[in-house]
């Protein structure tokens, strides 16, 4: 049994939106994914880190939930800001069992468990977003579900998963990163940076917590392992 985390997987199965067209390592990027993972056994867990689909709502996303779910091992889906399909988690519960998704789970105002290990998070928040009164109000509630998640947790160890960078280079979410901070929490992984912003990232230890990016083309389209 094994632990890993990948994000940004951008599918459109079902609808007109390949990211093959932004060419380099996009240029078939589906099979690339579905090679990468090979590794990943059924009895592993894998965290998929935000932008999973590009459908406009669950029904037109639902090719690319079939292609996840036919991945290998058991997947922790959590929010990223292209994620428009996203739902209220009783929908998206309803929706998944349904239509036979039985791999698929979701990290929402919750946490999720890997033996006794707490895996927690939210979509976060970053520098490029507005931040009027109304972008303001969505960054308080993901504070809100953030906090939510990590005290859901409890005393156990807290691996923190976010779409959004908390670190970037010349920039710092200070209000999330005190979270995971007071939480104790010591690894935090995200997605959300592509291309060039991949020398962007802050990447190793600071202030207690070890920040890992786990966007899908920075991996290579392969999970990174996490813990055994």
């Amino acid at each position: 049994m094994a632990l890993y985390a990948i994000g940004d997987t951008h599918l459109s199965l079902g609808g007109d939106k390949p990211m093959d067209v932004f060419g380099g390592g996009w240029s078939g990027y589906v099979e690339k994914l579905r090679a990468g993972f090979e590794d990943v056994a059924a009895e592993d867990t894998v965290v998929l880190c935000g932008d999973l689909s590009w459908g406009m709502g669950l029904e037109e996303a639902l090719p690319d939930f079939a292609f996840l779910n036919a991945l290998p091992g058991r997947k922790i889906l959590l929010k990223g800001n292209h994620d428009y399909w996203w739902n209220t988690a009783a929908k998206m519960n309803a929706f998944f069992r349904d239509n036979g998704l039985d791999t698929l789970s979701i990290l929402h105002n919750n946490c999720q468990l890997y033996g006794e290990t707490a895996l927690c998070g939210t979509r976060g928040w970053f520098y490029e977003e507005d931040r009027g009164e109304h972008s303001a109000k969505i960054f308080n509630r993901e504070l809100i579900r953030l906090e939510a998640s990590l005290k859901a947790a409890g005393e156990r160890e807290k691996l923190c998963f976010l779409h959004y960078p908390p670190l970037y280079q010349g920039y710092c979410c200070q209000q999330i990163v005190d979270l995971l901070e007071r939480y104790g929490v010591k690894r935090c992984f995200y997605g959300h940076l592509h291309g060039g912003s991949h020398r962007l990232a802050v990447r190793g230890e600071r202030g207690g917590v070890d920040y890992q990016l786990v966007s899908a083309d920075f991996l290579g389209f392969r999970p990174q392992k996490i813990l055994d």
